[in-house]
């Protein structure tokens, strides 16, 4: 009951943020933190393991690979809605995520990239930005370009790749774990021994200090399995707070994304659908996390109190 409250607490803190904002021009900030993330992730990638290191993924000594991709589409989002932005910072910044994002090579975030670049041009204000397509276009394209043509680069094929990674072992294991308390789940963060797939690899950090054969300390290791995830959002919250806390999530998610069409902001729209995409494939909304999880409860509480659609 504590964890759930504070979990709660946590949550609606990031929801009454929002409220304060009250618009998303607000969270522009965010970008410059983002842009040294990853400043940070090239330097330490680079340094450590060299060129071979970007074609392993792009890594980050804090943020695990996928989050590294996540926070490149949310970076690429802020750059292509800031309006009365200068050309001659735009345009590096968003490169600088782009060669993030295609350099990290994450699936999940390409889904996040396409499915809320794709809310934000076809409900997003009057005007259609048909160019919030690009960055995902530009990225598919040279995908396939680099496939065709042969050209080793491993983090750009892999976002060609159909495989689920094992997720649906840690699926079939979320299923089987909520059977064992249906109604209430087993508590927040006491899902992961139940996720036998993953809990048996014990203590890891990010694959980054896996490469440079950095183990987990040995008091960490004991919490291993705190923050194990049943790589699709519902399947967690359905895990650890049961039929009760699945359907109050859904009620929330399902009003937000309702209400952020009624509003039409471009990048409400594009975190709130995007991130719930890639939902399906991870957990992108769990508090607490590297700021991006909390990115989506403020969106929640901004779209809560805007009354009216922006042009």
């Amino acid at each position: 009951m504590g964890l759930a409250a504070a979990r709660t607490l946590l949550i609606l803190a990031m929801v009454a943020a929002g409220v304060y904002l009250r618009e998303s021009r607000h969270l522009r900030p965010l970008l410059w933190g983002q842009l040294v993330i990853f400043a940070t992730a090239w330097i330490y990638t680079l340094s450590t393991q060299g060129p071979a290191g970007v074609q392993e993924r792009l890594g980050h000594p804090y943020y695990y690979i996928v989050s590294l991709g996540l926070v490149a589409v949310v970076a690429l989002w802020l750059v292509m809605f800031w309006r009365g932005g200068a050309a001659w910072w735009r345009w590096p910044a968003g490169l600088l995520a782009l060669a993030t994002f295609a350099a990290a090579g994450s699936r999940g975030p390409l889904l996040a990239l396409g499915v809320g670049s794709l809310a934000a041009l076809a409900v997003g204000g009057q005007r259609r930005r048909w160019w919030v397509m690009l960055p995902a276009a530009a990225v598919v394209l040279t995908a396939f370009a680099t496939t065709s043509l042969h050209v080793p680069f491993k983090p750009l094929d892999r976002l060609l790749n159909d495989q689920t990674s094992g997720r649906e072992y840690v699926w079939q294991d979320a299923v089987r774990g909520w059977e064992t308390s249906p109604v209430g789940g087993v508590g927040p963060y006491q899902g992961g021994p139940y996720l036998t797939y993953l809990f048996k690899d014990g203590c890891q950090l990010t694959p980054t200090l896996q490469r440079n054969e950095i183990e987990c300390p040995q008091q960490l290791s004991r919490w291993s399995s705190v923050w194990l995830i049943a790589h699709n959002a519902w399947l967690h919250w359905l895990l650890e707070s049961g039929v009760i806390g699945l359907s109050g999530l859904l009620a929330v998610m399902g009003y937000a994304l309702w209400r952020s069409v009624q509003v039409g902001d471009p990048f409400t729209l594009a975190v709130l659908y995007g991130f719930t995409a890639m939902n399906v494939v991870d957990v992108v909304i769990a508090v607490p996390s590297p700021h991006f999880s909390e990115l989506w409860w403020v969106c929640v509480g901004l779209v809560l109190v805007t009354h009216r659609r922006t042009a």
